[in-house]
């Protein structure tokens, strides 16, 4: 495999603290992601151990206050870590993004005894979350969800199936969205459900094309009950939640997107700088020259693209048109660069002896999860053109 180490990319970040939390995040990718992912995707391992060690660094609540153990950090430095993460592996960048969107039904809608009671354990006490919107009959149309829950006294009772959910059978606790009313968005509500709850259980992980070590999986919910103090907002108001929590979380994955876009194009350069033909580097040829600087600029554009959203979410300034527009072009550019790259490994590329081609299999679910592509285009359109159908 090549040996030419990628350069670090070239950050603006807006203060000395975020230099310096970069810093650390790339050390830590380094040493204790990068080396080990490819054999550990390849087995399917989930690496408690990396959220562990990044629970005890601070760093799976930098977007949240720092009173409840959060690094309160902007939007604008968080996602740039998230993109060191999913540059080193994937499953470590898209998880510390889910654990962020499932804590953020707590830290934004929660009383302020909710979020002093579970928050800081949330943030900085090792435990992994899990975000449950998407049901079998029910994933780009979730206002249509079926999970119910009951009250009985001072508790719920919680019916249901969720589907892909992301860290199902191994998070410690899941926000979970349930119908508590009529039909449509208006009756839905949110709940904090822990881990080990009576009757909560996941099915067997999906296997999947990439992803491998990041599990997804059915969480079935069966009788389970939760008390009162564990409703997140008002009765109804889940769907709202749901649909704020989403607008950051797209900005988490189009981060991740540029991640395995960059490490991409690494390799990409690495190996082509390396590989020789007709008695040259293969990057002497104009075609191939050309091919590597379309990736790299979608990549940049890619990058400003999600910072300019992040920049309108820290100044409390509307931005979910941009968070859609980002989850868009990031995620398929990082589908055309990952190709792009296999294409220049030409036969070690479709090889897993190279890191391309799983690359390739990664960037695929990225225009699927938190609100397919095609989503995208009708939230950006509504924006526009306003709602369909007027």
């Amino acid at each position: 495999m090549p040996d030419r180490a990628p350069q670090p990319v070239d950050r603006q970040l807006p203060t000395d603290e975020a230099r310096d939390l970069i810093s650390l995040v790339r050390d830590i990718a380094q040493r204790e992601i990068a080396p080990s992912a490819a054999e550990e995707e390849d087995a399917g391992r989930f690496p408690r151990e990396v959220f562990a060690l990044l629970s005890d660094s601070g760093l799976l609540g930098l977007p949240y206050d720092a009173q409840f153990g959060g690094g309160e950090q902007p939007y604008e430095v968080y996602l740039q870590v998230l993109e060191e993460f999913a540059a080193a592996r994937l499953t470590v960048g898209l998880g510390v993004s889910v654990h962020t969107l499932a804590c953020y039904a707590l830290a934004a809608y929660g009383t302020k005894e909710q979020q002093a009671g579970h928050l800081p354990a949330m943030l900085g006490g090792g435990l992994v979350g899990a975000y449950c919107l998407s049901e079998p009959a029910s994933g780009s149309d979730a206002a249509s969800l079926r999970t119910k829950a009951v009250r009985e006294g001072d508790e719920w009772v919680i019916d249901g199936t969720k589907a892909w959910i992301t860290h199902g059978g191994v998070a410690d606790f899941y926000t979970v969205m349930a119908r508590t009313g009529e039909d449509g968005p208006r009756g839905i509500t949110a709940f904090l459900v822990p881990g080990d709850a009576e009757g909560l259980s996941a099915a067997v992980p999906e296997k999947k094309m990439g992803l491998k070590g990041s599990p997804t999986a059915q969480v079935h919910l069966d009788g389970v009950r939760v008390p009162d103090d564990r409703r997140l907002g008002d009765e109804g108001q889940g769907f709202a939640i749901a649909l704020s929590a989403l607008d950051s979380g797209r900005l988490g994955i189009a981060a991740c997107a540029v991640g395995v876009a960059q490490a991409a194009l690494d390799e990409a350069v690495s190996y082509a700088s390396e590989r020789r033909q007709f008695g040259k580097p293969i990057s002497d040829f104009q075609g191939l020259r050309f091919m590597l600087a379309d990736m790299a600029t979608r990549i940049e554009a890619g990058r400003a693209l999600y910072l300019t959203a992040a920049r309108l979410r820290d100044a409390g300034r509307p931005f979910a048109k941009q968070a859609a527009m980002a989850k868009l072009y990031c995620t398929d550019a990082a589908m055309q660069v990952t190709t792009d790259a296999v294409q220049v490994l030409g036969g070690y590329g479709y090889t897993a002896d190279f890191p391309a081609e799983r690359y390739m299999r990664e960037a695929k679910v990225l225009q699927i999860v938190e609100g397919t592509n095609q989503i995208q285009r009708m939230v950006i359109a509504r924006h526009l053109a306003g709602p369909e159908g007027r």
